[in-house]
């Protein structure tokens, strides 16, 4: 596990492309597990801005998005579809045939999970991961719980989740309460993981994650357990890790 502390986000956000940029020079059909939420963005920014400037070519490069809130339709502004197409997608040339998005309205949940992990091992795996981390230690949509499901599954959102993730919504209320999101087990046979995270209340799951014991309380932890697992952090988020040292 190799810990990269940089001044702020911005600076996460650069070192994240670049390593994403090396990825698809070195291997121009790169298989990327992609992430929601505020943490990425900035770097699917700086991705944009390599492509545009010449820097980089997604015409080969396929996709696999990490989870999809159970109950919205793609077309819902707060479904991490729209979400995707809207920071990053329309602003690429990936083709759209080599997007792969979780179906948040099937109506077969089991159908749903395994065509996706089928796609994935069709697709030669996934290469390089790109996750953030809940203040809870969730990676993906996986919560803490007594045992961690391996493969895509359908999860119950922790209160603490829906607290989390109220900002982006009208109110707490409006979040859904179940989501579809790969597995453990799926995200562990990732080649490559790039972790993600910034601030202060980031600060003591970080280091629990990268100190902790392995446990299902804070699944972040079974990271440890991978051999080439890159964390990203801003100095607020490494305050706790760093006191350690």
């Amino acid at each position: 596990m190799k810990v990269v502390v940089v001044k702020n986000y911005n600076e996460i956000s650069f070192q994240a492309a670049q390593l994403i940029t090396d990825q698809i020079i070195n291997k121009k059909n790169s298989v990327l597990g992609l992430a929601t939420g505020s943490t990425p963005i900035g770097v699917y920014q700086e991705l944009i801005r390599k492509f545009q400037k010449g820097e980089l070519d997604f015409s080969k490069v396929v996709t696999f998005n990490l989870d999809e809130y159970y109950g919205l339709s793609p077309e819902h502004p707060q479904s991490y579809h729209f979400f995707m197409w809207n920071i990053l997608f329309k602003h690429i040339n990936l083709k759209k045939e080599n997007i792969h998005l979780l179906n948040g309205i099937t109506e077969n949940i089991a159908k749903e999970c395994k065509q996706y992990e089928d796609l994935i091992q069709k697709s030669g795996g996934i290469d390089l991961q790109i996750l953030g981390i809940g203040d809870n230690g969730h990676i993906g949509f996986n919560e803490p719980d007594i045992s961690l499901d391996t493969r895509t599954h359908l999860v119950n959102l922790t209160a603490k989740t829906i607290r989390a993730n109220s900002r982006f919504f009208n109110n707490a209320q409006e979040v859904p309460k179940q989501a579809i999101t790969m597995g453990i087990g799926t995200i562990m046979q990732a080649k490559k993981i790039i972790l993600l995270a910034n601030g202060k209340r980031k600060a003591r799951v970080v280091e629990r994650t990268i100190n902790g014991p392995i446990t299902t309380k804070v699944p972040a932890t079974v990271l440890q357990l991978h051999n080439d697992v890159t964390i990203i952090v801003d100095q607020e988020a490494a305050f706790q890790f760093a006191s350690q040292q």
